[in-house]
């Protein structure tokens, strides 16, 4: 049986079923190639591109739930640290002075410069400021005296009964005239722990601040 031949430009598309055999076959076959390419485009490829994004999700889950599931794992030793650290903290806030002894505390302070040999021009406590978990209260100052006075004074503060601790705030050291001394001029912070009281009042005006941002 003889194959027969057909001549494309003698087809008529807009009469496909008056075309050859052969040429209806081509015609259907090339049809059907045509829609596996488009449904591999349009389908296959595009749960292809979707099935990586999936896998590429499930990595960072998975990455994330390994990280959450170690940080679990050391939550309760972290909590036991803090809890440690929490209590360290009290022991040396309690070794500041407590608020009744601050007033006694300036005053030691006061009374250590003049027996160092130093001559307090100013020494003038200012307003307290109350932080977290402690309290500071600046006080302006203006010293005279030698070298070895100032030693003695830090000397003598240190050996005080209860911790001070005294940070320097725009202090200046200069020549105190033709005298021979120095002048300490500026402002010293000393601190004090807040007693329980004080510390839930600052914590509850903590709480009502941050329930007035929201």
């Amino acid at each position: 049986m003889s194959k027969q031949k057909f001549d494309l430009k003698s087809l008529d598309f807009n009469n496909i079923g008056g075309w050859p055999r052969n040429a209806q076959l081509v015609f259907c076959a090339v049809l059907a190639l045509l829609i596996v390419v488009v449904a591999w485009f349009l389908l296959i490829s595009g749960k292809r591109d979707e099935l990586n994004g999936l896998e590429q999700q499930e990595a960072k889950l998975r990455s994330d739930f390994e990280d959450r599931a170690g940080r679990t794992a050391n939550l309760e030793p972290l909590k036991q640290q803090l809890t440690q650290m929490e209590q360290v903290l009290q022991q040396m806030l309690r070794q500041l002075p407590s608020k009744t002894e601050m007033p006694d505390l300036i005053t030691d302070v006061s009374q250590t410069a003049l027996s160092s040999g130093l001559t307090n021009d100013l020494f003038k406590p200012g307003p307290e400021v109350k932080r977290d978990f402690y309290a500071e209260e600046p006080i302006a100052l203006r010293m005279v005296g030698t070298y070895h006075q100032f030693g003695a004074f830090v000397s003598g503060v240190a050996s005080l009964p209860r911790v001070v601790i005294l940070t320097m705030h725009d202090i200046t050291l200069k020549p105190a005239g033709n005298s021979g001394g120095l002048e300490l001029a500026g402002t010293v912070k000393t601190y004090r722990y807040l007693d329980d009281e004080e510390m839930d009042d600052a914590k509850g005006k903590k709480a009502a601040g941050k329930g007035g941002k929201k």
